[in-house]
């Protein structure tokens, strides 16, 4: 028996959302500050997964300059009908404070592989919005409330008509869920099947306690009753299972009439520990009974770690090894940007024939113009090997290699400028907003322009080394603790100050000039290894 093994997306992939058209399978998931937004991935059998595009990847429908940590692209929800794909997605801008200021957006397309259409603003009443298309032809978007009142913050589930000519939200929005007893109730998805509509929703907060909660009416408005086995998937209160933090997800038929369920979870080191990889897609098969309730097909609402293949027919092929010679004049579509779209004005495949030369800018702090591309770190054990041409001419010019959770975690091994003129490598580390350079003292260069730079995170361990001829490598300080690189690190860094840490490590190459000169670095090759 063929088997699959969870999480199918791994690495920063959360908060699925899932159709089928045919024979093809889609799965969106949010990316928060990363730019271009929402990331579609594609499969014919469930098992393999590829990459496929990006659907917000001009400003004009994703503007995310100056989002703070964790904020932009929150819970994109996926739909298609009568030939149109319908991708709803928030772009949250504030998170500090009893207001979250989430404006929702509408985009479409006929060609889910081409452009999507400029965004139709919807409403910005609350987050995690989604579109149902009711059999009659209506349209109804959904989504949960802010309600600030007295720190309540989760104010349940709210539905409004969407008119599809006008474009625009039409009647009033109507309250129809407070959600169960779990609590923090968001991410809702609604399906009509047998007579009833379903209400599938997150509940439980995107941490140890996080949950699928269902519920259903024989009415759109409800009452909804909620599942006399609630939750149908969690984690919670099974501290020691591999897979945490099991919820947010949405449900899919197959051709033949099986259906599965797509959700996150994390992966922590150690026992409710850090999750390095951030939050994950995992998939599991459901079945509906004769009571009308959808269940878990294990019997459990536990994820399982291993699950029959959908497809036996079909091998898994992971792919381990990812290799860049920026040889291309597009950049390849791992990478991503923080907050703003790539432009000449910063990067280019074209100025040096076979390099990605940055021009640098902003430092690592910065949410507004960085140059820096990365892509996410998607297993335990990764190996990451940069070569990198750079001549600074002061300490305040630096490019490098570096892995990043946000704007106050991260580790960056980087060439610079010294008093003198000569190049020097050293590390700068960001933990809980402060900076630290964890070597006694840079390592001298001299005047080498070419150096190999080398990031080995296994776990929590993180070793940097470099080379000047990509033969003899030598270590770069000491082993870092790269465990810092999480969401659940991030989140609770500040004792009892809640910090939104939603995303993932990433591992990659950037550029500082803080001279304002533009100093540019030109990198020759990119590997990204898995072990």
């Amino acid at each position: 028996m063929k088997t699959i093994q969870n999480p199918i997306l791994k690495g920063f992939n959360p908060d699925p959302s899932i159709i089928r058209v045919g024979e093809d399978y889609y799965i969106a998931t949010s990316t928060f500050e990363w730019f271009p937004g929402v990331q579609i991935h594609h499969s014919k059998d469930l098992v393999n997964w590829e990459l496929i595009g990006h659907p917000l990847n001009r400003k004009s429908q994703l503007d995310m300059l100056g989002v703070p940590d964790s904020c932009g692209v929150w819970a994109p929800c996926l739909t298609y009908d009568n030939g149109t794909f319908y991708l709803v997605y928030s772009n949250v801008k504030s998170f500090d404070g009893v207001w979250k200021d989430t404006p929702n957006y509408l985009v479409t397309t006929d060609d889910i592989r081409g452009e999507w259409s400029e965004p139709i603003y919807l409403s910005s009443s609350g987050f995690d919005g989604s579109l149902f298309h009711d059999e009659d032809g209506r349209k109804w978007f959904t989504s949960m409330i802010v309600d600030h009142r007295k720190g309540k913050f989760f104010g349940g589930i709210i539905i409004q008509e969407y008119d599809n000519v006008q474009q625009k939200l039409i009647g009033k929005s109507a309250h129809i869920f407070e959600g169960s007893e779990l609590g923090i109730t968001e991410g809702p998805h609604i399906y009509q099947k047998n007579g009833y509509y379903y209400l599938l929703t997150a509940e439980g907060g995107t941490e140890y306690g996080h949950a699928i909660s269902l519920a259903r009416s024989e009415s759109l408005m409800g009452p909804y009753e909620i599942h006399p086995e609630n939750p149908v998937i969690s984690a919670r209160n099974h501290s020691s299972h591999p897979l945490q933090r099991a919820g947010h997800g949405d449900i899919v038929e197959t051709p033949n009439g099986d259906w599965y369920c797509v959700f996150l979870v994390g992966r922590p080191l150690t026992n409710i520990g850090r999750c390095i990889l951030g939050r994950e897609t995992a998939i599991e098969k459901v079945e509906w009974r004769e009571d009308g309730w959808l269940y878990a097909s294990s019997g459990s609402a536990l994820p399982r770690v291993e699950l029959e293949s959908p497809s036996p027919e079909v091998d898994y092929k992971p792919s381990t090894l990812f290799f860049e010679d920026f040889e291309s004049d597009s950049l390849n579509i791992h990478f991503q940007s923080l907050r703003i779209p790539v432009s000449e004005d910063w990067l280019s495949l074209s100025e040096r024939e076979g390099f990605l030369r940055l021009y640098g800018r902003q430092s690592l702090t910065s949410k507004h113009h960085q140059s820096l591309i990365a892509r996410r770190v998607q297993a335990f054990h990764s190996v990451t090997t940069v070569a990198l041409e750079f001549s600074p001419e002061s300490f305040q010019q630096m490019a490098g290699l570096v892995c990043y959770y946000n704007t106050s975690h991260y580790y960056y091994l980087h060439l610079s400028g010294d008093e003198n003129g000569q190049s020097v490598l050293n590390i700068i580390a960001c933990n809980k907003y402060g900076t630290s350079e964890p070597m006694d003292k840079p390592i001298q260069l001299g005047d080498q322009s070419r150096v190999y730079l080398r990031a080995d995170f296994n776990r929590d361990k993180l070793q940097f080394f470099y080379s000047v001829d990509n033969n003899e490598w030598q270590k770069a300080g000491e082993v870092l603790d790269g465990s810092i690189l999480s969401d659940d690190y991030v989140r609770d860094g500040l004792g009892d100050i809640y910090r939104p840490a939603f995303t993932g490590s990433f591992v990659g190459v950037c550029c500082q000039d803080l001279t304002g000169q533009n100093k540019h670095a030109d990198f020759d090759w990119f590997t990204y290894e898995e072990l």
